[in-house]
């Protein structure tokens, strides 16, 4: 079987880009929206100018994360001429991308870093009370996806676009040893006393 932390960087790159290919990823459970408390948070929103002869045509870009807080999160973008449009947009795209991601005892299982475009981000589990130690575009995708105590870094780009797939991408190449164990036809026994 492929292990899922040696996928090349290409396509990595690509996972994200389409709903389809997210099944490179053998750990990852699509989620319905149908049933769940989902809040969702606004990362950013970014003012496009298109230049024509008959003057400037404003337009805007807001990329929004939600997610139940209890391990189903996702991340979308709508593009529309009105702010309020665009984040309606953004909303529904991001609904329609949920995925479960694992947690333990309201942290990440272990370190994993994710990279997309220019963006490189950096998680490692904390003990319980550190907190989300985190900024910016990282924050809001755990917060949504229910991590209380993390330890993040982003390094590179700052675009909040790439720094959430980046983000994703990380949450998405980590296994809880119920995954490791079902994977592997093993018993958690024997995972952890060898």
């Amino acid at each position: 079987m492929e292990e899922l932390n040696l996928l090349p960087k290409e396509l990595e790159k690509e996972v994200l880009n389409s709903r389809n290919k997210m099944k490179a990823f053998k750990n990852i459970q699509r989620v319905k929206p149908g049933g769940l408390e989902l809040t969702d948070r606004l990362v950013g929103v970014q003012r496009v100018v298109k230049v024509t002869k008959g003057g400037r045509t404003f337009g805007f870009s807001a990329i929004v994360v939600v997610g139940d807080e209890k391990g189903v999160a996702g991340h979308g973008m709508g593009k529309s001429k009105e702010v309020s449009e665009a984040i309606t947009k953004g909303i529904e795209e991001a609904k329609k991308n949920l995925v479960r991601l694992p947690i333990v005892n309201h942290t990440i299982p272990h370190e994993e870093d994710g990279r997309f475009g220019g963006a490189y981000v950096f998680l490692r589990p904390a003990s319980h009370g550190t907190g989300v130690i985190a900024g910016g575009a990282m924050r809001a995708v755990l917060e949504s996806v229910g991590i209380h105590d993390v330890l993040a870094k982003s390094k590179g780009s700052s675009n909040p676009h790439n720094v959430v797939k980046a983000t994703f991408l990380a949450l998405m190449k980590m296994r809880d040893a119920h995954m490791v164990s079902k994977n592997r036809g093993i018993s958690m026994d024997k995972i952890f006393n060898g």
